[in-house]
């Protein structure tokens, strides 16, 4: 029992030498960058919940200008209203500027609110990005440097016995099993890093495929006026319309 209690966490801090403390504050400074890369992805991924119904909203609104005060409104700082509002300057500015009384003065407005629109989806996603190359680095470097401070504590540890001459199981395995802690560290700050950096990668595909969907739909509305609707909308139309044109017809066969 005594003996049991003579190891543990502070006994390896105060037997350890440089190495050993460089390698555990290493690993202590990859836990809080990892722990608050996630919290904050956490906490982002909870107000992007809040912002679900911006894009519908923004749609059903009378105008561009009230959609877009929806969109400012009903989500705030987002990159859906980052989009909307880069599409609408772009459209502006060809409306503004393409006179179209000379070569030089005409400008192509599908090609100006492209452009626009794919370099607001490139600055969302730098933004939605960001971070992930920490957590992936400290997943995947965290167990490795846990395992060399593994190594150099047994290294020192079984030169310590040799040097005492005591090379019993008692003697070997207290400070062996100490060494072996460093590697337990190591895979704590990996494990939540990596679960962490798969789930915030798949969030951001998700709202990628949404933001891409929704510039779609905006560079339709730019260049036709009109949102380009879904099949089901869109074989629904195209029912009533052939019932409507089919009423005549039998009315005039009929007659």
């Amino acid at each position: 029992m005594e003996t049991s209690q003579a190891f543990g966490l502070a006994h390896l801090w105060a037997q350890s030498d440089a190495v050993i403390r460089g390698v555990a504050l290493m690993l202590l400074l990859m836990s809080v960058a990892s722990w608050y890369l996630i919290l904050a992805r956490v906490l982002r991924q909870l107000r992007a919940r809040r912002h679900e119904g911006a894009v519908e909203a923004f749609w059903a609104a009378p105008d561009l200008d009230t959609g877009l005060k929806r969109l400012s409104t009903q989500a705030p700082d987002s990159p859906f209203e980052a989009l909307a509002q880069q599409g609408a300057a772009a459209a502006q500015h060809v409306r503004r500027h393409n006179h179209g009384t000379t070569l030089g003065g005409h400008l192509d407005a599908d090609e100006v609110i492209t452009r626009a629109l794919r370099k607001s989806i490139a600055l969302s996603t730098a933004a939605l990005e960001s971070g992930l190359t920490v957590l992936a680095s400290i997943g995947s470097t965290a167990p490795f440097v846990g395992l060399f401070g593994t190594v150099w504590g047994i290294y020192h540890a079984l030169v310590n016995i040799s040097a005492s001459g005591m090379a019993t199981l008692d003697k070997v395995a207290g400070p062996v099993g100490e060494a072996l802690i460093m590697t337990a560290f190591g895979l704590f700050v990996a494990i939540p890093a990596v679960l962490a950096y798969n789930a915030i990668t798949r969030a951001n595909r998700l709202e990628l495929s949404e933001l891409d969907a929704f510039a779609h739909d905006l560079h339709a509305w730019f260049a036709t006026g009109a949102r380009i609707a879904p099949l089901a909308e869109r074989g629904a139309q195209a029912g009533a319309d052939t019932r409507t044109a089919a009423g005549p017809l039998t009315s005039n066969g009929a007659a």
